[in-house]
């Protein structure tokens, strides 16, 4: 009797796949527009691939295509990204995957690469070396 899991993984794969539609995603969202006037922006809430709770909205993923990234590195990129959501990164989003690339970079190669599992854990966990 293996229905109920599969239908609760199912639903859960359709609300990623959805992907955008919850508050901490619409902020996500109109910040970064306000920031870099992205020509293609992507929020993809990946929280269910996590663990956490339905509607948690802890981990994202954005792939932003903005002029604003034309000569900067991606670190400088990332940056930008990361000014533009700091508040949400100081409660609650926890892990956020960016991909920044520059409209020409994206014309050439709109590829996106897989995202690594999740290793478990949180930002708030102790770490023990």
């Amino acid at each position: 009797q293996m229905r109920g899991p599969l239908l609760a993984a199912a639903g859960r794969a359709l609300h990623a796949m959805g992907g955008d539609s919850g508050p901490l995603a619409s902020a996500i969202r109109s910040k970064l527009v306000a920031a870099l006037q992205p020509t293609h922006l992507q929020v993809l809430d990946e929280s269910w691939r996590h663990g956490g709770p339905p509607g948690a909205e802890s981990h994202f993923s954005v792939v932003v295509v903005s002029e604003r990234f034309a000569g900067l590195a991606p670190l400088q990129r990332h940056r930008l990204v990361h000014a533009a959501l700091q508040t949400e990164l100081a409660g609650p989003l926890h892990a956020l995957a960016i991909v920044a690339r520059t409209p020409q970079q994206w014309e050439s190669d709109s590829h996106v690469p897989p995202r690594p599992p999740c290793l478990g854990g949180s930002k708030h966990d102790q770490r023990r070396d």
